[in-house]
């Protein structure tokens, strides 16, 4: 597990935010008091994620230990009881992701925002369009201390190759005036590819016209910064853009998955297999398309209530995923009835496949409240045919059927 180092004078602080990191984003935790208890830490050869520094302690009373912890590459975060104009310049000044004021629980709890924001950023890839050197290394090193990963490109053309090589970038700060391709273009040539939902774009310039930022902006970008700027702006600009695509991202998930078991929904698997069945009729590929159902699960909900029913419905999710690919399809059509889609695969081997499944399912065992339980599966499968997905859905529906009157624990294929 990761730690975090905390060095605050005000030990019931200190033992506050040791106690909530431990419980709520699953850190281990180091606190010093005084800058000497820091330099041991250190000395012993601790790794820290990042580090939450008091500006003034005891032994440390002009921030000596934001800078002692910042020359040995730790990420620091300052905790200060003031934060006057010359205080925030100062620590700014510093090579620190930010400043957190010790006014309220509510500034206590932006420290926790701040690190789950923080480990979550190492995910993302984030790229630099700008002609200026300066600029570049500067915004750089802001985001760096964000732990964003970082590319740089010094105009448009240069940073449409970094896009093609890495499709994963999340965001994209452009200047305006480059030479060879400007940021207008640039913006223009990533929205043919990228959509507002898959990638924020922030447009850059230090011209004062205002056109040119509604123009940005007209033209796809997400939101736009005047320079000069301040590290602030950048930060927070920055992270709420990737922020608003994390929304997106989870509203899409809730739209198109099952809330208890994370499986897809009738409606998104019906989007996905009608496209699946188009590519299908082109390149001959083989596939099928398995029914199951959960047998007397009326009896589970009845004798150990619907909570373990729901936990008997998630593990029967879980056994599916693990013996399927990650380019096939499980989805929950209702109740303890799901429908499984297995691309690229021959009759044979898919019977195969549905065959060990059952067993698997058969032979599980769920550990609930000190009760062992177990239950069977029946499942109907039938395999590409011209009638269309719809009439598949039917063929795998009458083979369950015949499974269920054929004594249940059973695989029936469609006839």
């Amino acid at each position: 597990m990761e730690k975090i180092l905390i060095v605050e004078d005000n030990k019931a602080l200190s033992k506050l935010i040791a106690k909530k990191i431990v419980q709520n984003i699953n850190f281990d935790v180091d606190v010093a008091h005084t800058l000497k208890e820091a330099q041991t830490l250190i000395g012993n050869g601790n790794i820290y994620f990042i580090a939450l520094l008091d500006l003034n302690l005891p032994d440390a009373p002009n921030g000596e230990v934001v800078d002692y912890i910042v020359s040995k590459k730790v990420p620091s975060i300052v905790l200060t009881a003031n934060v006057d104009k010359q205080t925030r310049d100062e620590i700014l000044k510093k090579d620190v992701i930010d400043y957190v004021y010790k006014g309220n629980m509510d500034d206590v709890n932006y420290i926790f925002q701040l690190i789950e924001r923080l480990s979550k950023n190492r995910e993302y890839k984030v790229m630099i369009v700008d002609d200026s050197i300066v600029m570049r290394k500067e915004i750089k090193r802001m985001l760096k201390l964000q732990m964003y990963k970082v590319f740089t490109a010094a105009h448009g053309e240069e940073a449409l190759v970094y896009l093609k090589d890495n499709p994963d970038i999340k965001l994209v700060l452009t200047d305006y005036n480059m030479p060879v391709i400007d940021g207008f273009e640039l913006t223009k040539t990533i929205r043919e590819e990228y959509t507002k939902m898959q990638m924020s774009i922030i447009g850059i310039t230090a011209n004062s016209d205002e056109m040119v930022s509604s123009k940005f902006l007209k033209i796809g970008a997400n939101d736009f910064i005047h320079k000069p700027f301040t590290k602030e702006e950048i930060v927070c600009r920055a992270n709420n853009a990737i922020e608003s695509l994390e929304y997106i991202e989870t509203i899409s998930d809730m739209a198109n998955t099952d809330f208890l078991t994370g499986a897809r929904n009738r409606r998104s698997f019906f989007k996905e297999i009608n496209a699946y069945m188009e590519e299908c009729k082109n390149s001959g590929e083989e596939f099928a398309i398995g029914m199951i159902d959960i047998d007397k699960f009326k009896n589970i909900n009845d004798t150990y209530g619907h909570d373990v029913g729901d936990v008997a419905i998630k593990e029967l999710v879980r056994l599916i995923t693990e013996s399927i690919k990650g380019s096939d399809i499980v989805a929950r059509f209702g109740g303890e009835e799901f429908c499984v889609l297995i691309k690229n695969i021959d009759k044979s081997s898919a019977v195969e496949l549905f065959v060990r499944l059952r067993l698997k399912i058969a032979q599980n065992i769920i550990s609930i409240n000190d009760k062992k339980i177990q239950y069977t599966v029946s499942m109907g499968v039938t395999f590409d045919c011209e009638e269309g997905v719809e009439e598949m859905i039917n063929q795998a529906d009458m083979a369950l059927y015949n499974a269920k009157n054929g004594g249940r624990n059973r695989v029936e294929l469609a006839e």
